[in-house]
């Protein structure tokens, strides 16, 4: 029995699980999805899905709460749960792994089965939805980060922000102090840093190694070092790019948006606060288009006008070939599904994962990146023109795509699962 335990306080993470557990399936594996719910877990609702509900419930005031905090991963101490929480659901998911006789537990970025998988003494495999690993770090893939941690480091030459960037997440530990918490009651193995957050003993990257510029059998002959802010038993491997490919029509009055003269701009930042996604909206209207949002959880419809249009969830592989445009914050799921669309880019990223995650767009000439503080400002405004605009950035566009035509990811990372187990 594999597990998948996403978090779905994300609905990338969620619409990964689904995948992955399909390709799974199709390869001959018997698969449990559990979860703490969330607001996507309505999505293995949809999808048919016969999951299991593991206490404590994961609230929407609580999804809302932990998203927030992971925004500002590596630049508080605060943790990322209530410890009272977190204990419960380590407690749950160890007796679940136990009494499916689980082989596998497979992960995004619920944070708490670092340590009821090693109670449970099974091997943990993460799918986290980007390149930010070590071997990444290694090679100094990571650019210097347009919304840098802390304030001041705007200031610092770019040759040092870009060190500090492939260096700084395996010695910050205050992220993983909460959880080493309860791994210390547990009497198990402790997560190092910051960086160990994005590592499993199979970590799974979901890229391809054109795009990230690492050559598979480099990647997979890497090993931990003594200071590589990672579990010892790390394993690096390709799966292959991991996107929502969600079930849903488009609507038809996003139909009849999409199919009028102009170009649209797609707003797709799942992320972002509800303030900024406003101010995003306004800016993208002042550059001349038109402005396609998938709100999820934000409640905007009242900027709804005849040249904007509001839905709460959209399927993006389907919506992103027909806009010349998207707006999205820099998680894998939204970058890569742009890419194999062949969809320019700008991102507002928020840390390094997202950082590094919008540099592999914006390296092949079809992406920017810019600061937050650029959300409502003329830079948005001027930035949207100018890729509209640009030939070459179409160019690249299209040249990205035809990387990812296809490429199965979630199969390829299923077959790396079944690998690793052997």
């Amino acid at each position: 029995m594999i597990v998948l335990l996403p978090n779905c306080a994300f609905l990338s993470e969620t619409s990964r699980a689904l995948a992955l557990a399909k390709a799974l399936r199709a390869q001959g594996e018997v698969v449990s999805i559990a979860s703490h719910g969330g607001p996507y877990a309505r999505l293995l609702d949809e999808a048919g899905e016969a999951w299991a509900r593991l206490e404590p419930e994961l609230t929407p005031a609580l999804a809302r709460a932990f998203v927030d905090a992971v925004v500002d991963l590596g630049k508080s101490s605060d943790p990322l749960h209530d410890l009272e929480w977190a204990r419960a659901a380590v407690a749950a998911e160890a007796h679940y792994l136990r009494s499916m006789n689980a082989r596998l537990c497979v992960i995004g970025f619920t944070l708490t089965a670092y340590v009821s998988a090693r109670m449970a003494k099974v091997p943990l495999a993460t799918v986290p939805g980007g390149s930010f690993v070590p071997a990444s770090m290694a090679a100094r893939l990571c650019p210097a980060p347009v919304n840098p941690p802390a304030p001041g480091a705007e200031r610092l030459p770019t040759w040092l922000a870009r060190l500090l960037a492939n260096t700084a997440p395996k010695f910050l530990t205050a992220p993983v102090r909460w959880l080493n918490t309860l791994a210390k009651e547990s009497g198990v193995e402790p997560v190092p840093s910051l960086l160990g957050l994005m590592c499993g003993d199979l970590t799974l990257v979901t890229d391809l190694p054109e795009v990230l510029g690492i050559p598979a059998e480099k990647l997979e002959a890497w090993r931990p070092g003594w200071l590589s802010g990672v579990r010892p038993g790390t394993r690096l491997v390709y799966g292959g790019p991991m996107f929502a490919e969600l079930e849903l029509p488009i609507p038809p009055r996003v139909e009849t948006f999409l199919s009028a003269p102009g170009p649209v701009v797609y707003l797709a930042p799942t992320s972002v606060r509800g303030e900024r996604l406003r101010e995003m909206i306004a800016a993208v209207r002042a550059a001349g288009a038109r402005v396609l949002v998938s709100a999820t959880i934000h409640d905007v419809r009242d900027l709804e006008a005849d040249d904007v249009r509001v839905e709460p969830v959209l399927p993006n592989h389907r919506v992103l070939p027909r806009v010349a445009l998207v707006v999205a914050m820099g998680g894998q799921g939204t970058i890569s599904s742009a890419m194999a669309a062949g969809t320019p880019i700008v991102g507002f990223p928020f840390h390094g994962e997202q950082e590094l995650n919008v540099a592999l767009a914006e390296r092949r000439g079809m992406a920017a990146r810019l600061p937050l503080t650029a959300t409502g400002s003329p830079l948005l405004t001027e930035t949207v023109r100018r890729m509209l605009a640009d030939p070459a950035v179409r160019a690249a566009a299209d040249a990205t795509r035809a990387l990812y035509a296809g490429v199965d990811g979630p199969g390829r990372t299923a077959a790396a699962i079944r690998r690793y187990l052997g």
